[in-house]
Formats: C-alpha cells, sequence, structure tokens
C-alpha cells in the first residue's frame, strides 16, 4: 500500500470515527525525512545536499511491523516521554512532521537514560501546528544492530534504505507555545518554553538570549549543577525534575522589547531550542479635524486632515474617499490628498497626516467623505467619516450667515468710533511735559 493511500484512508478514518483525529489516539504520522549528504567540493570545503524523502513516524513497540514496509519507518517505542502528550488533542492532519539527523558536534558520550549506548544515532523529529499554536523538537535516540566507527560524524552519515526501519526512543523535547508573539506597548508577556527528558535529575543547562540585528543579549541562564543562575524572568521551581517549565516573563513592553527570543535547554550532548518572534503592535488612534456635518456655501473651501496617532511598526495607510450618503456608487478615492512626514515619539510611536483642501459645490451636498486608516496591528481598517451640507450662495441660510458676520462687522466698528475718542483724552491727560 502506498503511503498516499494510507494518508488518504487515515483522513477519511478521522472524518468518520468520532476521536480517532486526536494524535494521542493516532498510532501514525506521516513525515518528511530531511536527509544530508556532506561532500568536499574540489576546493576542500565541505558542501551539503538536501534530500526530502517520504517517511512514517510510528508509535509502538519494539518489534512491532512497519505499517507501510515500502516506505522508511521510525518506530518510536515506549518513553517517559511521549511527543504526543504536548500537542493537546491537535488534529493529526494539522501537524507538519520533519525529521533530520542531528549530529552531537563530535562529543562522544553515553546518555543518561536506560538502554543508552556510545554509538547511538540521533534524529531530531519537530511538529508544527500549521496554525503556529505550537513547536515541539524532540531527541530520537536509535541503537544501530551493528555499530560503526564514525557513524555520529555528519560527514559519514550510515545510509538509510527506502524501505528500512529504525527502532527509536524520545529520550528529550523541547516546545513553545508562543513561537510568534503580538503585544502592544506597556503589556506584560509570557514567552513560554518547556522541556522534558526521560532521566530524573539531569545535567540542564536553560537560557533565554534576545537577538536583535547583529547584537545578542543573554537575559537568563541557569546551569543546575553548578546551581549558578544570571538575570531573571524564569521561575526557577520550574527548573527542577525531569519535566519543566523555563517560561520567560518580560517587563512592561516597549518598541525597543521587539527581537527573536531564543529559549535553549542543553543535556549533553544533546542541545535544543526554539526561537520566539515577539512584535510589537500599537494600533492608531485616528480623528479629523471637522464635526460630523460640514456646512459649506457654494464655491467655500476648508481644510479637512485625519490624524492617525500613536501607532507601531511604521507601516500605516490613510486613503481618503467620498460617497453618495445613499451608498448607491463605490466610494471613490480621491487623488488630491497630501501627506505630512511621519512624527516620531518619545516612546517609539508615529504619526502622520493626510489631508486635501475641500472645494464645495451644489453638487457634492450629502456625499460622505470618510477617511480610512490601515495597520498591520488592526484587522479592520478604522473609518472616520462625515458628512458635506452646500448652501446655494444667497439662500437663507446664507443670507442669515452674511447678516450675521455683517451685524458683527457693524457692531465692532460703532465699538471703535465710541471708545476711540476716549482713548485719545485718557492719553493726552496722562502725558506729563518735560
Amino acid at each position: 500500500m502506498s503511503l498516499n493511500l494510507i494518508i488518504i484512508l487515515s483522513l477519511f478514518l478521522c472524518a468518520v470515527v468520532p476521536g480517532l483525529r486526536t494524535t494521542e489516539q493516532l498510532s501514525w504520522l506521516p513525515c518528511r525525512l530531511v536527509d544530508e549528504h556532506v561532500n568536499l567540493n574540489s576546493e576542500g570545503y565541505a558542501e551539503t545536499q538536501y534530500e526530502h524523502r517520504d517517511a512514517l513516524l510510528q508509535f509502538g513497540h519494539q518489534g512491532d511491523a512497519a505499517l507501510n514496509p515500502n516506505t522508511i519507518t521510525f518506530l518510536n517505542t515506549g518513553s517517559k516521554v511521549d511527543m504526543r502528550k504536548y500537542t493537546e488533542g491537535a488534529v493529526a492532519d494539522q501537524l507538519q512532521c520533519e525529521i533530520r539527523r542531528y549530529s552531537t558536534e563530535g562529543i562522544q558520550m553515553r546518555w543518561p537514560g536506560l538502554g543508552a549506548q556510545e554509538q547511538d544515532i540521533w534524529f531530531t523529529c519537530t511538529l508544527r501546528h500549521e496554525d503556529g499554536l505550537f513547536v515541539i523538537t524532540s531527541f530520537l535516540r536509535h541503537a544501530p544492530a551493528t555499530p560503526t566507527p564514525g557513524q555520529a560524524n555528519f560527514r559519514r552519515w550510515a545510509p538509510i534504505a527506502d524501505t528500512e526501519t529504525l527502532t527509536t526512543s524520545t529520550v528529550m523535547l523541547v516546545l513553545t507555545r508562543s513561537p510568534s508573539v503580538r503585544a502592544g506597548l506597556l503589556s506584560h508577556q509570557s514567552l513560554h518554553c518547556q522541556f522534558a527528558v526521560d532521566h530524573k535529575a539531569p545535567n540542564l543547562t536553560v537560557e533565554w538570549r534576545l537577538q536583535q540585528r547583529s547584537e545578542r543579549i543573554t537575559l537568563f541562564r541557569h546551569a543546575s549543577r553548578s546551581g549558578q543562575t544570571e538575570g531573571s524572568g524564569v521561575a526557577l521551581k520550574g527548573l527542577k525534575g525531569s519535566e519543566g517549565d523555563v517560561s520567560l516573563t518580560l517587563p512592561a513592553t516597549k518598541t525597543t522589547s521587539e527581537g527573536t527570543y531564543v529559549c535553549s535547554v542543553s543535556v549533553p550532548p544533546l542541545f535544543g531550542s526554539h526561537d520566539i518572534s515577539l512584535h510589537i503592535m500599537e494600533p492608531p488612534r485616528v480623528s479629523l479635524n471637522t464635526d460630523p456635518t460640514v456646512s459649506l456655501v457654494d464655491g467655500g473651501e476648508q481644510k479637512v486632515v485625519c490624524q492617525a496617532e500613536g501607532y507601531y511598526p511604521l507601516d500605516v495607510d490613510i486613503e481618503w474617499f467620498r460617497e453618495p450618503s445613499d451608498g448607491g456608487l463605490l466610494p471613490e478615492k480621491l487623488d488630491t490628498v497630501l501627506y505630512s512626514s511621519h512624527r516620531h515619539h518619545r516612546d517609539g510611536t508615529y504619526s502622520l497626516s493626510a489631508f486635501f483642501l475641500l472645494h464645495a459645490t451644489l453638487q457634492d451636498s450629502g456625499y460622505k467623505y470618510f477617511c480610512r486608516v490601515s495597520h498591520s496591528s488592526l484587522r479592520m481598517p478604522i473609518r472616520k467619516s462625515f458628512i458635506l451640507t452646500v448652501t446655494e450662495f444667497g439662500s437663507w441660510d446664507s443670507m442669515l450667515w452674511l447678516v450675521l458676520v455683517s451685524g458683527f462687522v457693524l457692531v465692532m466698528v460703532a465699538i471703535l468710533y465710541v471708545m476711540l475718542p476716549r482713548l485719545t483724552l485718557a492719553r493726552r491727560a496722562n502725558l506729563k511735559p518735560y
């Protein structure tokens, strides 16, 4: 039976049999084996070629027959560490499984777990949730039937046949449930990282680093053997035992908190790590310099401004549109809009203005003008609008406006006419001769 047929059959069973889709009940997962072939070129430099091969990750017991004898099978036998436990019931077809060879970088030592040998061959199995809910990296130990010296050297990998079955056990895993985090300013975030090992009191070293451009900063480090701890943000009680939570709690976030946080867990000769991306996303505050209704006379003008303030990161888009109030036509984008330069504030956020000069005509009366602001922090753009009312010059409204303005001017002239002589006399009375 081909691998594709097995996958189709499994998906069909998952659809018709309740409960079969959870990874705790699933006995296998389709995987991709990324095989490496390292050779020296004519100049003596190592060149690596990667070969993607179909494989099965089968859960069972030692001696079980392969579900598909025509493909590479990694038979994962009983262990205190079961990667399926940490998927929390994720649907099997949501998991991306990838297996790679793992080099101990020349470190030759026996794993402290039961049944381990110095000649063991190592693999990593990474399970990724397609929606980014978690990433799990498990270390698989394979004891070859006939150990060959130098098999651990990445330049002398033991070849794997297309129908070979390799019996493995999971001895350690490192996982995160927050591979990518979006946070607003002044929020308190916890970056999740967890580990599990198949034996008690492991020689454990945990480290958190922040990678920003070319700079790498150590935030926390703890070594169980020496008991030394540097930095803060991780609860030490989570570092005891064979399973622990080493999540990092951050102080109130700033724009400078953005970067890649690396959680690494080392139990010699194994070293596992996960990169966690922290993205600061602060939505803009949007406002207009107008009331909900703008009244102008025919031929009048007014500067209309849409202001987006306090956003991060920089990628904001401001557009002006107009449409009939009855919504009968599609909105028309205005092409006379001008923009200010981005203003950078002390807290790291930005502001931008988009404005245009509104020339009022009678045909524009009743139109809705709206500003639409898009930003990476928003699921939907923000809209702010006003209705334009245009009256004909000489109409009752216009005449009333003209009368009020004219009356105000006349009153001011009368006041000046009365007060000016008095001010002149008072000034002359206060003059003193030299």
